[in-house]
């Protein structure tokens, strides 16, 4: 049975009703993310970290690609031609068996949709006897990167309407749902055909809960066992509870500004480098995140080939910023802000407080663009405003944390933001060298230095604006054992849990 949300929460925030959580028995997870629908396309990483839905490939927590629902795969000497070898013995929550025909019917009905088998260069789709082969028009090495991503994961034919259109989440995971009410929650139980080992706890759910405050006090009063996406201050406070662990972990994400590089003020990478040299970014690592330092570069250490410790970091030096801004004819006005061709140097930031650090980045940015007379208004609002904003062409900045590693290889991220410009990637920006480079990647033709190439012009001519790396914290109730974070963001672990002795 699901819980009333409303009524947790009001017991949480007056701290005054008892508890309103689930029998002892039951491990209740909550996070930032609303389901907003049972759809793949969607909501499909929800139902991959529960451990209800799965893909072909899994990747291990050095991002290290591993067998899922396809037990092996190999391609053609000429690259273009996969095969699949699945898993036998897999079964739908719903009793059908995973056949070759079932996985082709899931992967056919996702590259219809947004995500990134959309943009493969895929040109047939076919069952063989207990295998899949995928055919390409182009070599692409990353491809069983590609079908580890949510997006891509596997559900039974009766998870669609004829349309394709997702109407239940019929996975094959160790738990399946028993109730789904998007898009606050979702209850899900142990499926006992699972063809894996079974989870050491049997019952979970799952929470939607926007304002980190709420979460942190839900971890706090025991109201939720796993809390995931925590701000500095609640971290420092649960910290010091002895009910509580606090878990931490670099990953492969970055703290950016979306540029959009075919707005007037923003289209000279000059001004680009006077908005990048404004940040003080270990000011905010420090002050603000709790972090040693700041991003001083795209990519952190852990996005492995593409991180080039010999590249010159991105500094602060605000003098220099203005000095790039009145080289472009920028001067300041009567209140400091600089004008043009009679046009005020305003823009907008467009951020979410799904991640509950940018709203308070976003307001110390505010302050360090105006110190070099560039007036910014902050507009946090949900973070589907950050795509639509791209579609509509009305973005102008977008503060947000971009994963490289959501495909494992990071090259399903880069050739989707910085050369198809996708949603989450580069606006208006194209760089003929750049786009070569990167498709020369993904067709497996490997070079670091083709990497660390493709990784300096996005350095140089900043079409994204880093301001920080990532750390991922979670707090654990000290009633559960064997809690961990996935760098990759795929898995909550929740099969690997169990309660303390």
């Amino acid at each position: 049975m699901t819980r009333p949300f409303l009524s947790r929460a009001a017991a949480l925030l007056c701290l005054a009703l008892p508890s309103l959580g689930h029998a002892n028995d039951t491990l209740d997870v909550v996070a930032a993310f609303e389901i907003k629908a049972p759809e793949p396309a969607t909501s499909g990483h929800i139902f991959s970290r529960m451990g209800v839905a799965e893909t072909l490939v899994n990747a291990d927590a050095d991002g290290t690609l591993t067998p899922g629902l396809a037990t092996q795969w190999r391609v053609s000497e000429d690259g273009l031609v996969w095969t699949f070898g699945l898993r036998k013995g897999v079964m739908f929550h719903d009793g059908t068996a995973m056949t070759a025909d079932s996985v082709v019917n899931a992967l056919t009905i996702a590259r219809g949709k947004p995500g990134p088998l959309a943009g493969l260069p895929i040109t047939a789709l076919e069952a063989g006897e207990d295998e899949v082969i995928l055919t390409l028009s182009d070599p692409m090495a990353a491809l069983p990167a590609f079908l580890a991503e949510a997006r891509s994961q596997i559900l039974a034919p009766t998870s669609y309407a004829a349309d394709g259109a997702g109407v239940a989440i019929i996975g094959t995971g160790p738990y399946r749902i028993t109730a789904l009410e998007p898009p606050l929650s979702l209850d899900a139980t142990e499926f006992d055909g699972y063809w894996g080992p079974p989870p050491h706890i049997s019952d979970v759910t799952y929470s939607g809960v926007s304002r980190v405050e709420t979460r942190a006090l839900m971890a706090e009063s025991g109201e939720a066992e796993f809390v995931f996406g925590l701000d500095p201050a609640s971290v420092s406070r649960l910290g010091m509870l002895d009910a509580v662990e606090v878990l931490s972990v670099p990953i492969p994400r970055t703290l950016l500004i979306k540029v959009n590089a075919g707005h007037p003020f923003l289209s000279d990478a000059q001004t680009r480098r006077a908005l990048s040299l404004a940040i003080d970014r270990t000011g905010i690592a420090k002050a603000v995140l709790r972090y040693p330092e700041g991003a001083s570069q795209l990519f952190p250490p852990s996005v492995a080939g593409w991180h080039d410790a010999g590249l010159a970091p991105l500094s602060y030096d605000v003098e220099a910023a203005k000095r790039l801004l009145a080289d472009l004819g920028w001067v300041p006005g009567e209140d400091g802000i600089l004008t043009r061709d009679g046009a005020r140097f305003a823009l907008t930031l467009t951020t979410y407080a799904d991640r509950p650090e940018l709203p308070l980045i976003a307001a110390v940015l505010e302050q360090q663009f105006r110190a070099i007379g560039v007036d910014v208004t902050i507009n946090t609002t949900n973070s589907s405003e950050i795509p639509a904003g791209h579609q509509s062409g009305s973005l102008d900045l977008g503060l947000i944390a971009r994963n490289f590693s959501l495909i494992p290889d990071p090259i399903g991220t880069v050739l989707s933001d910085y050369v198809d410009n996708g949603d989450w990637g580069a606006m208006n920006w194209h760089n003929a060298e750049f786009a070569s480079l990167v498709r020369a990647i993904a067709r497996g033709e490997e070079s670091t230095e083709d990497r660390r190439a493709a990784a300096a012009i996005l350095h140089a001519d900043l079409p994204i604006i880093p301001v920080a790396w990532y750390q991922l914290t979670l707090a654990v109730s000290d009633r559960v054992e064997g809690a961990t974070i996935d760098p990759y963001e795929r898995s909550f672990g929740l099969q690997n849990m169990r309660w303390a002795q």
